[in-house]
């Protein structure tokens, strides 16, 4: 069963066309193994992170911006609307929570559960930048470039500098 895993070229034309001269194998290398236990790592960080915080929300333990009795009022609001009516009606800020400015309302509830989500969002961006040194070991410059070049397009698009639609 086992060997039935690796794929071979069918040809030894096929085989020099490989990158490096290597076969085909469906087997995981280093560098997957990693990014895997990374993914897998952050994950769960971020999904206990979610469980947490919702629960802190769901129990009042941490009070919300809207409490949870009037939330439906807001429901057929577009998200625009509903940041200007929950500035205006709960939160009495100068400006309006958009972008990354939902970290000054991390002490209400409906808003911590932010942090979870953007953990899960840097999970890819922490996997890209711990499997680099392994990168650089190998000399594998192709990829290495490819992660850095992940890595400052996700960052750049997180931070707000670039943005598509607005």
């Amino acid at each position: 069963m086992e060997a039935d895993m690796k794929t071979t070229p069918k040809s030894p034309e096929a085989a020099q066309n490989l990158p490096g001269g290597q076969e085909l194998s469906a087997e995981a290398n280093e560098e997957q193994l990693l990014y895997a236990k990374i993914l897998a790592i952050g994950m769960y960080i971020g999904l206990g992170i979610l469980l947490v915080t919702f629960g802190l929300y769901l129990t009042g333990i941490l009070a919300p911006a809207v409490p949870i009795g009037e939330i439906s009022n807001y429901w057929t609001l577009s998200a625009h609307e509903y940041l200007e009516a929950i500035n205006h009606d709960f939160l009495h800020r100068d400006h309006l929570i958009d972008g990354w400015s939902w970290v000054y309302v991390l002490n209400k509830g409906d808003f911590i559960n932010f942090l979870g989500i953007a953990i899960l969002a840097l999970v890819t961006i922490v996997c890209y930048l711990g499997i680099l040194p392994t990168l650089f070991k190998k000399k594998d410059w192709i990829y290495a470039a490819i992660a850095i070049t992940e890595v400052v397009i996700l960052a750049l698009a997180a931070s707000g500098v670039v943005s598509v639609g607005h």
